[in-house]
């Protein structure tokens, strides 16, 4: 049995080593350009080289995506930029085209190279046509069904690994390549720059009736017929597992340090406790629970089992379900006197009830009963927005566990 990679988004440095201290093997990332997540607040190459010693540290490893669409004058500087990425010890690039495929195995040769899922890989037959090319991993394209990629496994060589998604959002477009924005917003998806007009509310309007407005969907107020579910595999791991898929792939380079923590660290028990035993092997509802503390839309499995239906759409709302807020982030603890110090990043207060998450354990909560500023001042409230504050704890923490607290329900 092939024990999978898990692999996590890092939008940023933070991101990164949240991601690797929660349980992943690897995680993909982008530099200031040539990557699709423009608006993630990505790296520079002297933050890229610490977040690649960080890793490497570790037994673990960072990819870097170099997946635009280009156009000609998306070229330049490219070269440069992939031979300081070379130097930096990154372990991969992800490519979705064939020019800059070609541009990294002219400047870095001994640099493995994923192939995007934008590149829209569907069958076993051009993923050895890529292989054969120089590519060392399929992102296989999110269309397929669980059958479909046994047979990629099995008709590809074991030289070659296979990544699918496990988690995260879903386009509406094929394997994310999508001209709405690029229409409507003036924004190419494609290098970068999507303004999510999927997740935007329509109306009809009837050509000889201008200014008439009819929803799509009836609803008055409309709907959101391009707003897909997000995907979760959870449920499904010795399915993934079984397939021989090399690498678990999870989305989310905008999401939060929060959104990132918990999904791979469930992830992480899923796939552990598998792997430990198959045989007696059961899921644990709580894993969903858990997932579901997490910003996310209803869920779905995607293609994996069936061609998604309208079931697999939300017609009503764009909205996340966000039903705890991430409060705090430890910095330090004090074994002696049990007081952990917090950067705050939602506010908290005195009597206030919160779960405390660390990587490769369960939560416990507590209330919140004595709490200082910097300067061990007591204080009722924090409200400053990364607020250095100190909490006295009910069991041991370190650093980098998460504090999160349960919305109030309206």
């Amino acid at each position: 049995m092939k024990v999978p990679e898990l692999l996590a988004p890092a939008g940023n440095l933070e991101k990164l080593k949240i991601a690797l201290t929660y349980g992943a093997d690897a995680v993909y990332l982008a530099g200031k350009a040539y990557g699709l997540r423009a608006a993630a607040g990505n790296f520079s190459l002297e933050e890229m080289e610490e977040g690649v010693r960080f890793a490497h540290e570790r037994g673990k490893k960072v990819y870097v995506t170099l997946n635009i669409i280009p156009h000609n004058g998306d070229l330049k500087g490219l070269d440069q930029y992939i031979q300081n990425i070379d130097r930096i010890g990154v372990d991969a690039v992800i490519v979705a085209d064939p020019g800059i495929l070609t541009i990294v195995k002219e400047n870095a040769p001994g640099l493995s190279v994923a192939l995007s899922t934008q590149a829209n890989n569907t069958n076993w037959k051009s993923a050895i046509f890529w292989h054969n090319a120089g590519v060392n991993r399929i992102v296989l394209a999110r269309e397929l069904s669980l059958k479909e990629i046994k047979t990629i496994v099995e008709n590809t060589p074991d030289t070659l690994e296979i990544e699918g998604f496990i988690h995260g959002a879903m386009c509406i477009s094929y394997s994310g390549r999508c001209l709405l924005s690029n229409y409507m917003a003036n924004r190419d998806s494609n290098r970068g720059a999507c303004a999510h007009p999927c997740r935007w509310q329509y109306h009809l309007v009837e050509e000889k009736r201008p200014g008439e407005y009819y929803p799509v969907y009836e609803d008055e107020r409309g709907t959101y017929i391009f707003n897909s579910k997000d995907l979760c595999m959870i449920e499904h791991i010795p399915d993934l597992i079984n397939a021989g898929i090399t690498s678990f792939k999870i989305e989310g380079r905008m999401k939060s340090l929060y959104y990132v923590a918990t999904v791979v660290s469930i992830y992480r028990k899923a796939i552990d406790a598998y792997i430990k035993d198959p045989e007696t092997f059961e899921f644990d509802p709580t894993w969903l629970e858990e997932l579901a503390k997490a910003s996310h839309r209803e869920y779905t499995t995607g293609f994996y089992f069936t061609r998604p239906g309208d079931k697999e759409q939300l017609y009503e709302t764009s909205t996340y379900i966000r039903n705890y807020d991430f409060a705090g982030l430890v910095i330090d603890y004090n074994e002696d006197t049990g007081v952990a110090t917090i950067e705050q990043r939602n506010r908290m207060e005195i009597g206030d009830q919160i779960e405390v998450m660390g990587p490769y354990r369960d939560f416990f909560s507590q209330e919140i009963t004595e709490m200082t500023d910097e300067e061990n001042n007591p204080i009722d409230s924090a409200p400053h927005a990364q607020q250095i504050i100190k909490i006295k704890m009910d069991h041991p923490v370190k650093p980098l566990d998460i504090l999160r607290k349960q919305k109030e329900k309206i």
